[in-house]
């Protein structure tokens, strides 16, 4: 059996294509205003890779922030099943994911079988998700992998007391002003971030095994972050971008 999931993400579309629960093919696209285009466009990309065609699928089900204008699939299913099924196939041992995301961050418990037990999320302000640490970047004219590299160079965090991100920018642009170390900056932002999802995923106790996915989690600053604030040490997939869609994928076997 040939399955398809669609991870219909804020900035991004992964596309995971299976055979037989095994992975055949895999894209991740740009997220464009027009997400139904994207949606066919990361679908397409993940078939080249699987050097097959959109006849050879049996069935697809779309996840994601987007997942309802996916209009080809047979099935859309909530972020937070997808992610708990993907993540426990990866790594079974896993009963914990915390998955963040360009808008928004979740805290999911799960079973051995990826049945989601207690789930919290964080979705009313950007300063717990990665459009934070994006912003950050821009007012510290900085890349994304210099920002998480200086982080970790540094051993001060300066207090960032905004709840808001617009106003957490203006703080961190005044610290640039007064000549603040960099690096103590970039540490203070991704602990302020650490503070706030920890503080999300704590609503549902965290327990080992936990396992960290999303686009965020190639940030090697705020993972460190977020592993001194909840003193744990992480599971992170090698592409953990993918999961999402790979539980998708892994969900359309059963329709």
């Amino acid at each position: 059996m040939i399955t398809a999931g669609i991870d219909m993400g804020a900035s991004a579309v992964k596309a995971i294509i299976l055979k037989d629960n095994e992975v055949l093919g895999k894209a991740s696209v740009v997220m464009e205003i027009d997400r139904l285009k994207s949606a066919k466009a990361g679908l397409q990309a993940a078939l080249d890779n699987a050097k097959i065609t959109k006849d050879d699928i049996d069935k697809i089900v779309a996840t994601g922030i987007g997942r309802k204008v996916v209009d080809f699939a047979d099935k859309d299913s909530t972020v937070v099943g997808c992610d708990a099924r993907g993540i426990v196939a990866h790594n079974p041992s896993v009963r914990m994911v915390i998955d963040i995301g360009a808008n928004e961050a979740r805290a999911i418990k799960c079973d051995e079988t990826g049945k989601v037990l207690d789930f919290a999320v964080n979705e009313k302000c950007a300063a717990g998700s990665g459009a934070f640490i994006e912003a950050m970047t821009r007012a510290m004219q900085v890349s994304l992998e210099d920002f998480a590299a200086q982080s970790l160079l540094s051993e001060k965090t300066i207090p960032i007391n905004a709840q808001c991100a617009v106003f957490a920018e203006s703080e961190v642009v005044s610290l640039v002003h007064d000549e603040t170390d960099r690096k103590d900056i970039c540490r203070s932002v991704h602990d302020a971030i650490a503070t706030r999802i920890a503080s999300m995923a704590r609503r549902v106790k965290v327990e080992e095994d936990v396992a960290l996915i999303g686009g965020v989690a190639y940030n090697k600053g705020l993972v460190d972050s977020l592993e001194r604030e909840l003193k744990i040490r992480f599971i992170i997939p090698d592409e953990p971008d993918y999961i999402g869609a790979l539980g998708a994928a892994l969900l359309a076997t059963k329709l």
